[in-house]
């Protein structure tokens, strides 16, 4: 009855504290919509049942940021890959380990099961790139296991056939990194979701764009098509929108607060959706039943042209559906190959050698949820599985309730009101939710980076592990983009007297004066910035990026220099060497900054440079010199000469970033792979 007469669509379900230190990565199993697995930098994956505020289990044996993780379609397996390019893959049901695999020398940073369950794919930062020419943020297989899809930084989707292993196809329409990949349920279908803030689609028969949708105000980081295959669900931030294609519409619109949204799934006819920040995680509902997934299209979002939507909710084309085989002997062969590593002992599954054995003995997983635990992961032992109950909607909250997200500090809890926002992005009143949940301790701290190969690897098969670690500098203090307080801003300045036990009596004046400190010079600032911005904006006007480039750096503010870099970072044509001797120095500032959002920058563009413009440097210097006069080529040696020198003084600091704790070592890691030609 609640959710018939309620008017609330979305809601905020639970915030916990998911780890000890930053989250890094997380992951909602699919099949039940009920599971969710978290990754730290704390080194440990967790796993969690939806609304319930305690940890089930707690998995161990990563020694760097856990940076990726995914569940089988059953949900009985998690796999997880770290920074250092480890694969970690546990068996839920028996709380153990099943395989260390080692296939890759770098940051683990996209992953997928095959849907008959004996193989999973793997993307990496690794310095073998195979098929992509930047970082590959997701993989997904055919629902036929027969293709693998594959979605990258550098504005691809590539789509792979597994049994002749070569490419068939790319498509390159999108025009900034493609973040998620998804293959329609039933039909021969392909969506993506990308940075540039569009979800396309693509027929896989004819291999080409069939949808390209409009509107989006902002990343798109989730796509989920709906389980009979009638629309598709998009998750940007704060908001979703709903699609259908041929001709292209958009649904419905929901604001939901979530922030940037990281994972979706459905069940029982609502959306679960995860999104953290910093170690905390927040789960969301919205109720689909109050989703509009056909019909008229959302004015204003998208112009019809008079085009009649389809009869059919399914559109009105007829596609090719994908085979799926009648019975499935590979999934009955990982059964029984699963039932018997688990009653066999370690040893027996393979010969280890010594760094084998140490490493099995370090992973681990701990069930701190014996109740959750027993209710959620049967054992299988017995002939029949005894049914899960079946599990229920989760009840939408009256219009004026309260959401008290409950986080727990040693010896206190601090409550978090949640407001419920509508249909129309207006806030009403808070909803219920939580309780305290149990905080897990870290063993080692460490990294997150981001990735680069599409690499296939075995389940069935044993790999020797082998991990070196060293020990780790402790990272220097810096302003974080996404912070929950301002910086430099005492809150006790604003209290009153019977508040705040430190000041004498305030009065209004005093108060006001208080209040206005500082006001006036940051009008000044904001004011120099503005005519700052204004003046390179009539240069960039003209056409010439590179004048306009000089007068930022001009200007010594690094703020400005940073404004004019995210715009030429959105495009990487826009680069040209001239640019490169203008910026490099700066970029040295920039790596060195105490705002992250500074460093970010500064590690984009300088990873654009090496990517377009290495190879030109490289060959430009040590090519034999030229018979005659050539002035270009002159031109163009001493350009790359500067640029070289200034490289190899950016590689000093980018080799002491490196061994910092946390996202930010790890990403300048990948810069050091990077600039490894520099040396030789």
């Amino acid at each position: 009855m609640a959710l018939t007469n309620t008017t609330i669509t979305s809601w905020k379900l639970q915030e916990i504290v998911a780890h000890s230190s930053n989250v890094s990565s997380l992951v909602l199993g699919k099949s039940s919509g009920r599971l969710l697995a978290t990754g730290g930098e704390d080194c440990r994956v967790n796993i969690w049942a939806v609304s319930k505020p305690n940890c089930i289990m707690s998995l161990t044996g990563h020694t760097s940021s856990v940076e990726c993780i995914q569940f089988n379609s059953s949900e009985e397996r998690v796999v997880a890959g770290s920074q250092s390019g480890s694969l970690r893959l546990w068996d839920l049901e028996a709380a153990k380990i099943l395989r260390t695999l080692m296939g890759h020398k770098a940051s683990i940073c996209s992953l997928d099961f095959h849907p008959m369950g004996e193989y999973l794919a793997s993307g990496s930062v690794d310095s073998n790139i195979k098929g992509h020419t930047q970082a590959v943020r997701c993989l997904a297989f055919s629902p036929d296991g027969k293709w693998l899809a594959s979605a990258s930084d550098d504005s691809t989707v590539k789509l792979w056939d597994l049994i002749a292993g070569k490419m068939i196809t790319e498509f390159t329409s999108h025009t900034s990194a493609v973040n998620v990949v998804q293959f329609h349920p039933n039909e021969y279908l392909l969506a993506s979701g990308s940075a540039d803030r569009t979800v396309k689609l693509w027929d896989l028969e004819k291999f080409n764009m069939i949808g390209s949708s409009e509107g989006e105000t902002g990343v798109v980081r989730s796509i989920l098509f709906n389980p009979d295959g009638s629309c598709l669900y998009s998750g940007s931030e704060n908001t979703l929108r709903v699609y259908g294609w041929e001709p292209d519409r958009c649904f419905d619109v929901v604001h939901v607060g979530w922030g940037k949204v990281t994972d979706l799934a459905i069940s029982n006819n609502q959306m679960i959706a995860v999104s953290y920040s910093q170690n905390n995680v927040s789960w969301y509902v919205v109720d689909l039943n109050r989703v509009k997934k056909s019909g008229s299209v959302i004015q204003g979002l998208i112009q019809d042209k008079l085009i009649p939507a389809p009869k059919s909710a399914l559109g009105t084309t007829l596609r090719r559906n994908y085979d799926r085989p009648t019975t499935s002997c590979t999934g009955q062969e990982m059964k029984q190959s699963s039932e018997a590593d688990r009653r066999s002992p370690e040893g027996e599954r393979r010969s280890p050698s010594s760094e084998d054995e140490k490493e099995d003995k370090e992973s681990s997983a701990e069930i701190t949820n014996p109740e959750d635990y027993k209710e959620i992961f049967q054992p299988r032992s017995v002939i029949s599985r005894t049914p899960p109950k079946r599990s229920e909607p989760f009840p939408a909250p009256l219009d004026n309730s309260f959401s008290e997200s409950v986080l727990e500090k040693p010896g206190s809890a601090i409550k978090i009101v949640t407001p419920v926002i509508d249909r129309a992005g207006q806030l009403k009143g808070p909803i219920t939710s939580s309780t305290p949940v149990q905080r897990v301790e870290p063993t080692v701290i460490a990294a997150a980076p981001r990735p680069v190969a599409v690499v296939t690897t075995s389940v069935s098969s044993p790999s020797r592990p082998v991990v070196t670690t060293t020990k780790p500098k402790p990272s220097t203090g810096i302003i974080l983009s996404t912070r929950n307080e301002p910086i430099g801003l005492n809150a006790g300045d604003f209290l009153s007297h019977a508040r705040n036990a430190k000041a004498g009596v305030m009065g209004d004046e005093e108060a006001l004066a208080q209040i206005r400190k500082g006001h006036d010079t940051m009008c000044v600032m904001l004011t120099s910035r503005y005519k700052n911005l204004d003046t390179v904006r009539s240069v960039w006007a003209s056409g010439d990026v590179k004048t306009s480039l000089d007068s930022a750096v001009s200007m010594n503010d690094l703020s400005i220099v940073v404004d004019v870099l995210n715009i030429i970072n959105l495009k990487p044509s826009l680069w040209k060497l001239d640019l490169c001797t203008s910026i490099l120095p700066q970029i040295e500032e920039l790596l060195q900054s105490k705002y992250e959002s500074y460093v970010q920058t500064g590690c984009m563009s300088l990873k654009l440079i090496l990517k377009r413009f290495w190879p030109l440097i490289s060959d430009t210097l040590t090519a034999p010199p030229s018979v005659g006069v050539d002035i270009t080529r002159e031109e163009r040696h001493q350009k790359c000469k500067a640029c070289y020198k200034q490289l190899k003084n950016l590689s000093n600091v980018v080799k002491n970033r490196a061994e910092q704790v946390g996202r930010h070592g790890s990403t300048f890691k990948e810069l050091q792979l990077l600039m490894a030609p520099l040396d030789y």
